[in-house]
């Protein structure tokens, strides 16, 4: 049985990530943080044994391990990691950036990951006696593009993920792993309704070469081509899903 567990799997990419990932024949565990309305409804959309609803919030660290735990006794061993859960704010510049709200980006973006990433490795790395598996994260192009006048501190989160990318996937490649990130564009999903500016979707969207905002199926298609075997010799790849951004 393949299992894959998708963080920030309630809504969104994440969401849309899930369902695909139920219809390829994963069993899926979805985690959230604070909306265990859609994250049991998405479940239950699903089907029972099928999927299961995991709370924790991926930057603290018992929370990561609780939920891998947790994954480990109504799943089975893990096979496939989509880090998916990320959080942006309020579009501002540097200069007015607190302090808490960088530490909570990067916490959640870039510790979140990599707290995920070490439970995946744990299980499914040949050294430690798993068969191998495949990691996902979500960047954004915004690694590449900076996020001036908006969210410095998000593309700079992203631009970690890329780096990590990189290093993780030397890193395990000869255990068995591949890992490998998407990097999206704009993409009509509730993050941006944080930003301040709901129109920004379809303005920014539309400037993109293929003249509109991505969809979340459309990124959901691409992490789990990435996850499965007709990708089996691509790790370390940054993958743009951006209409051409």
């Amino acid at each position: 049985m393949k299992v894959m567990l998708v963080t920030g799997g309630g809504r969104g990419i994440g969401a849309a990530t899930a369902l695909l990932a139920a219809q390829r024949g994963y069993a899926v565990a979805v985690n959230y943080l604070k909306n265990s309305e859609a994250a049991h409804r998405l479940v239950q959309q699903i089907g029972k044994g099928k999927a299961i609803a995991v709370a924790g919030d991926v930057a603290s660290e018992s929370d990561v391990t609780r939920m891998f735990k947790t994954v480990d006794d109504k799943l089975g061993r893990l096979t496939a990691l989509v880090n998916n859960a990320g959080i942006v704010d309020r579009g501002t510049r540097v200069e007015a950036m607190s302090a808490e709200r960088i530490q909570r980006m990067l916490a959640v973006n870039v510790t979140g990951s990599f707290l995920c990433a070490r439970e995946a490795v744990k299980r499914m790395s040949t050294r430690h006696g798993g068969n191998g598996g495949a990691i996902v994260n979500v960047s954004s192009v915004a690694a590449r593009l900076g996020g001036p006048g908006e969210y410095v501190d998000y593309a700079a989160s992203k631009g970690a993920i890329d780096t990590f990318t990189i290093g993780l996937a030397k890193e395990v490649g000869a255990e068995g792993i591949r890992v490998n990130a998407v990097r999206p564009g704009v993409i009509r999903t509730e993050i941006h309704l944080v930003s301040g500016d709901p129109s920004r979707v379809e303005r920014i969207g539309g400037s993109a070469p293929l003249q509109r905002p991505g969809e979340p199926d459309e990124i959901a298609r691409t992490i789990v081509w990435l996850a499965s075997d007709e990708a089996s010799y691509i790790t370390g790849a940054l993958l743009d899903v951006s209409g051409g951004r």
